[in-house]
């Protein structure tokens, strides 16, 4: 019965993706995977539910009706609250939450259309495919074999020593704060795609044929690597983005980038340490760079800080510094500026006394000298489908001679030319060939990239502690900023953050929709961090980073724990309704609800085992199984303990 709702619940899960634009991507595929373990949840209940009735004697009619009065509105809210668990990532208003959005969008819709379809499809098809039990003449108790006899008296003993349950599992969530705080960070994780990205950078002022040079040994070199199976270089600029995680580059005469692809994984691993060390030994006098494919928002380096003042002379000094100290830790490699080295320019300094009297403008001047060097253009040539610039400028031998710029011809206000030397000194001068700006400020950035085996937010933390003497010595307006994949990181959560007030608002709404009451409500919300137990204990475990992806997970898990509880809950309330003393409906509840909660648990993490694999979704995948393992467990002995100490639920009188 829950296998015939699977394709249903995907079909309607398809036809809300494509009605709402989203595509099938990294993302939303992964969504669906996640969805696949939640979607068969309110299924799995109310056919359990059914399957109870029809265990005790009732008929298939009975039993569907029971399935749907019984279930629908608890589930109703249990598919709410763990849908809004995913809302803080609609609401955030990052570039990783508009990376990661389709990830709510997926989730919300599959987990809506699989409750129309527990209410609606499954008591039809549970009427007509489940059997219903032979009558006997003993009263027949589904819930009394062994197993439920020794859970119930493990639940006695979690209700007898309640304030002993919640002590000890606040002890335990403690202790999964500090064991998430021993977890490594991460931002995004580098892709397994099989292609690697090559950037070589000459020294500054290198033309455009001297970086095709180098180019071309390069291109040589990767055509003999058994690993590589083709490869595209750009000469002057960075490669098309072809995925969304690349960071583009701007144009750059000693610039170069190439795309290799290679045969495998293994290969690229292969390839990668054979042109790191190329790059470092046959490159002379060329900065390379050889890196992964990485995944998630565009992060130029992963460690980086900026240096922000006003003076460029100053701001170099103080990069110098804070290269240094990147330099001396163990974990980086490849420490750069983002500045570069001063390039040769040619200098002009005119003389404004005697240029004004010869009715010379600075204007005229750098007109004349940019025909000169740069040439004006005339027209355009047409070679089949290409349009070529007509340019009139100074033979090559002129534009790079100082004496032949100097002895330029520049016009004057009565007609005549005068030699540029008698109105200006013509000299070779060094200058910054590009100065970064950041929100209007002179940014210097000291960037570098990481060893394989760390991450980089935790490199970035570990350097942080050691520029404290650089900080202390700013002059006033200057300031140091950790940028790369730790800003990132730390902008995603605090987007994520943003939207958790408005989470809080939903899930509460819902809960009291639902429990009709602060106390009970309160109570399920207690529950939600329960998780943490389970994702740190799984994350150390597996040696497992906690990044942004893994945080979503945790965020997402406390919406399941929350909706185990409120069916627990709801069905406690019922059984006091029905008459039972309060100890016996916690206890015979908590025996009841353990197949459907054990259940949905085991399908959401059976989901997740796929996922393990995967270089984006591993973290989330572990965080998700250990936190729901863990959190399964408590709610079944401590959520019944905590309702009786909440409520102050007397124990039993024993008779006799």
């Amino acid at each position: 019965v829950v296998a015939v709702t699977i394709p249903l619940v995907l079909a309607g899960t398809f036809l809300g993706m494509v009605l709402l634009g989203i595509d099938l991507h990294r993302i939303s595929a992964g969504a669906l995977i996640i969805a696949l373990g939640l979607l068969v949840d309110d299924a799995m209940i109310a056919v359990e539910a059914m399957a109870r009735k029809l265990e005790e004697g009732w008929d298939r009619l009975q039993a569907a009706s029971f399935a749907y009065r019984s279930t629908a509105w608890p589930m109703l809210t249990g598919t709410l609250v763990t849908a809004a668990g995913f809302l803080p990532i609609a609401t955030a208003k990052s570039t990783t939450g508009e990376y990661t959005f389709a990830l709510f969008s997926v989730v919300g819709i599959a987990l809506l259309v699989s409750w129309v379809a527990a209410v609606v499809v499954t008591p039809l098809v549970g009427n007509s495919l489940l059997r219903p039990q032979a009558p006997t003449d003993k009263p027949h108790e589904v819930f009394d074999s062994r197993f439920y006899q020794s859970l119930r008296w493990l639940i006695e003993g979690c209700l007898h020593h309640r304030l002993w349950v919640v002590l000890a599992t606040a002890g335990l969530l403690a202790l999964g704060v500090v064991g998430m705080g021993l977890t490594e960070k991460q931002f995004f994780p580098s892709s397994n795609r099989v292609e690697l990205l090559v950037e070589l950078w000459l020294k500054e002022g290198s033309s455009l044929r001297a970086t095709e040079r180098e180019v071309g040994r390069l291109e040589a070199r990767l055509a003999q690597d058994g690993d590589v199976a083709s490869n595209v270089c750009y000469v002057g600029y960075g490669s098309p983005r072809f995925f969304l995680s690349l960071d583009q580059q701007l144009y750059r005469p000693n610039f170069a980038q190439c795309v290799v692809l290679t045969r495998d994984m293994a290969g690229r691993e292969r390839a990668l340490a054979r042109l790191r060390t190329a790059l470092a030994r046959d490159f002379p006098g060329v900065r390379g760079r050889a890196e992964r494919v990485p995944l998630g928002p565009p992060v130029s380096y992963p460690v980086q800080f900026r240096v922000i003042g006003d003076d460029p002379q100053r701001l170099k000094t103080l990069a110098a510094q804070v290269a240094g100290v990147m330099r001396a830790s163990p974990h980086t490699r490849e420490v750069n500026l983002d500045w570069g080295d001063q390039a040769v320019t040619l200098g002009i300094r005119i003389d404004p006394d005697r240029a004004q009297a010869l009715g010379i403008s600075s204007t005229t001047v750098a007109r004349t000298l940019q025909g000169m060097t740069e040439g004006f253009t005339l027209g355009q040539y047409r070679d089949q489908d290409r349009l070529m610039e007509i340019r009139l400028r100074a033979p090559a031998a002129e534009r790079g001679d100082l004496a032949a710029i100097a002895h330029t011809p520049i016009p004057t206000a009565s007609g005549r030319s005068v030699p540029l030397l008698q109105v200006a000194e013509v000299a070779e001068a060094l200058e910054e060939p590009i100065l970064w700006r950041r929100n209007r400020e002179l940014t210097l950035t000291v960037r570098a990239d990481i060893i394989d085996g760390v991450q980089a937010p935790d490199v970035t933390l570990a350097i942080e502690p050691q520029l404290a003497t650089i900080r202390a010595a700013l002059p006033p307006g200057y300031r140091i900023e950790a940028g790369g994949a730790f800003e990132e990181n730390h902008k995603a959560e605090q987007s994520i953050q943003t939207g958790m007030p408005l989470w809080l608002v939903v899930v509460v709404s819902v809960l009291m929709l639902q429990l009709q009451r602060v106390s009970t409500m309160l109570m399920v919300l207690l529950t939600a961090p329960l998780g943490i137990i389970g994702v740190a204990l799984a994350l150390l475990t597996f040696q497992q980073p906690f990044g942004f992806v893994a945080l979503l997970g945790a965020i997402a898990l406390s919406g399941m724990i929350m909706r185990n509880t409120v069916i627990l809950v709801d069905q406690i309330r019922q059984d006091r309704e029905a008459g039972h003393p309060p100890w016996i409906a916690i206890r015979e509840s908590t025996v009841r609800r353990f197949r459907p909660i054990v259940l949905t648990a085991a399908a959401a993490m059976l989901a997740m085992i796929p996922l393990t694999r995967s270089v984006l979704w591993g973290p989330m995948a572990y965080a998700i199984m250990g936190g729901l393992m863990v959190a399964t467990v408590l709610t079944l002995l401590f959520v019944p303990a905590l309702y009786a100490l909440w409520f102050r639920v007397p124990r039993p009188v024993p008779q006799g």
